[in-house]
């Protein structure tokens, strides 16, 4: 999609850009002799925030692969602070990344380039006089919960020896291991949600809740697929919002319908299929 920009705004928000870097990014750009040239564009749509292909690559091979954070972090430097949304609001960093699994170079290598450390970083890292800090200033924060609802006790658990007395200490707290509440789902049960629920006239207008390797998933195809976590009463909530609700009216021991709520109903779809 090509990206419209007038030479004004150019000349008026941009005046020090070279011709170069005008080209480089596809603006329209005028010559000494009033003519105008126009560079082919390959901006985002979503320009100027971050590229959302590159946010979700960078948030994605932090948890495994150094090699290609690092490249693309030379590549693009405001990437180390950015954030994917998985969905419903579980957003995760690069660092948030690298943190629950223990990937202590990666996590390193994002800290010396930028990256914001917060306690969960902190965690895995054995940074124990960082992590009483948090504590101290703020009882009750070892109750919050990373990326994934994942507990600050796993953080420091996922930073093996180096990190063994933050993991004892948060151990002594005992609540810094604390899940949010569930109900348990016999496996009998699961097939009363599975089915695709419509919210729209598009083919993407859609949710497909399934079964995955015994774990009940919710996903909208091609964007996002989480775990649902029960609560009872036909509702969950998926990985890592645990304040949203999806609510299920579930009839003659089949749903119907659903509707994902985070304090207000944001969506209500009809089951179709399944």
């Amino acid at each position: 999609m090509l990206h419209q920009v007038s030479r004004r705004d150019v000349l008026v928000a941009l005046p020090g850009m070279s011709l170069l870097t005008a080209a480089l990014h596809g603006i329209p750009i005028r010559s000494a002799w009033g003519s105008e040239e126009k560079a082919s564009s390959n901006l985002w749509p979503e320009f100027p925030r971050q590229d959302p292909k590159m946010v979700k690559e960078i948030v994605g091979v932090a948890h495994f692969d150094e090699k290609r954070v690092r490249e693309l972090i030379d590549a693009h430097p405001a990437l180390v602070n950015a954030w994917w949304d998985w969905g419903y609001g579980d957003w995760e960093s690069p660092l948030g990344a690298a943190s629950h699994v223990g990937r202590r170079a990666i996590a390193e290598f994002l800290i010396e380039r930028g990256a914001r450390m917060d306690i969960f970083a902190a965690a895995m890292l054995g940074h124990t006089d960082i992590v009483k800090g948090f504590v101290a200033a703020r009882p009750g924060i070892q109750r919050s919960y990373g990326p994934h609802n994942i507990t600050l006790l796993a953080h420091a658990q996922a930073g093996g020896s180096e990190a063994s007395e933050t993991f004892a200490y948060l151990e002594s707290l005992g609540d810094a291991g604390q899940l949010p509440k569930t109900v348990e789902l016999a496996p009998n049960e699961r097939e009363t949600f599975v089915g695709h629920y419509t919210f729209g006239p598009a083919e993407q207008d859609r949710l497909e809740v399934k079964i995955e390797k015994e774990r009940l998933m919710i996903a909208r195809p091609g964007i996002t697929n989480q775990r649902l976590n029960y609560v009872g009463e036909n509702q969950f909530f998926p990985a890592g919002a645990p304040f949203v609700r999806i609510r299920f009216d579930v009839r003659e021991g089949k749903a119907a319908a659903l509707t994902v709520i985070d304090k207000d109903p944001l969506v209500e779809a009809t089951r179709v299929a399944g």
